[in-house]
């Protein structure tokens, strides 16, 4: 590079950082018309349960939990819901109820039991209090078994007094049909924060084998959960975009990811109508 090129390279550099290169920029975003949201989780042996709440835009204050309002702020009342299983129809109540064992809320529940049905559609059907309709249709799947789980810790350890073993654990998968798992593992309590919550299909796998494994991250003592569910494909794009929302969430350079749910009808709601089928496996480090 000559002299005269590098005075010129220099001059634009300093002229470059001499200048004022912020600028605000307002952004008028459209208004945003809360939706309802629907979650409901069936369980064979368990009783109905379902939890029907409301969107919010993103930019919208949370509202405060000491507030009177706080549960009108955030709860869809005051609706018709009805499960529906072989012309029979179960009715839930609008009820608030806190499960104590998960912590999770509902606000429609019914006393009857989940029956197990494997051959006939479970239909939801949601009036709410200004008429419009929610609609979603789920089926039973049968729990896929876990095989077995080991406990491996490494044959060369990279220190002395390394004791930290892996888990695997290992699935069959059902031949003739495509299938679909969400594999999530707790330590120490079933309602701690996962150390593992993903999604998988069988088109990857050989010999119907699935392994699901992890780090060398576990102490001799720690206690284990391991539980595989079986899903169908609206629970695995329910869950795939919802994961996918919360990668990009707060990232400015991430495309959105609206939640593909399973949910119809005229009240434009969101949500999954579906089964929890699982199988679980408390396992302690020895």
């Amino acid at each position: 590079m000559s002299r005269l090129a590098f005075i010129i390279s220099v001059l634009i550099i300093f002229s470059i950082f001499g200048c004022d290169l912020e600028k605000e920029i307002e952004i008028e975003l459209p208004d945003y018309e809360a939706r309802p949201a629907v979650e409901c989780y069936l369980e064979a042996g368990q009783t109905f349960t379902l939890l029907l709440s409301k969107s919010a835009a993103y930019f919208d204050p949370f509202p405060s939990f000491n507030s009177k309002d706080f549960l009108d702020a955030v709860l869809e009342n005051d609706a018709e819901v009805s499960i529906t299983l072989n012309d029979t129809v179960y009715k839930l109540d609008n009820t608030l109820v806190i499960n104590p064992f998960t912590g999770k809320v509902f606000n429609y529940v019914a006393r009857n039991v989940v029956p197990q049905d494997y051959e006939h559609d479970f239909e939801l059907k949601i009036v709410t209090k200004d008429g419009r309709t929610i609609e979603a249709t789920t089926r039973m799947l049968p729990p896929v078994p876990i095989d077995s789980i080991v406990i491996e810790f490494p044959e060369n350890k990279e220190r002395p007094g390394d004791t930290l073993a892996r888990v695997l654990t290992y699935v069959t998968d059902p031949p003739g049909q495509v299938n679909f798992f969400r594999r999530v593992l707790n330590e120490a309590r079933l309602d701690s924060i996962p150390e593992q919550d993903f999604i998988a299909d069988d088109k990857l796998i050989d010999n119907n084998i699935l392994a699901f494994g992890t780090g060398y991250d576990f102490a001799k003592g720690d206690t284990i959960f391991n539980t595989i569910y079986h899903i169908d494909k609206a629970y695995f794009d329910y869950l795939e975009s919802v994961f996918r929302a919360r990668a990009s969430n707060g990232n400015p350079f991430a495309q959105p990811s609206p939640i593909i749910s399973n949910v119809s009808g005229t009240a434009n709601a969101i949500g999954i109508f579906t089964f929890l089928s699982y199988d679980r496996k408390v396992t302690i480090i020895q």
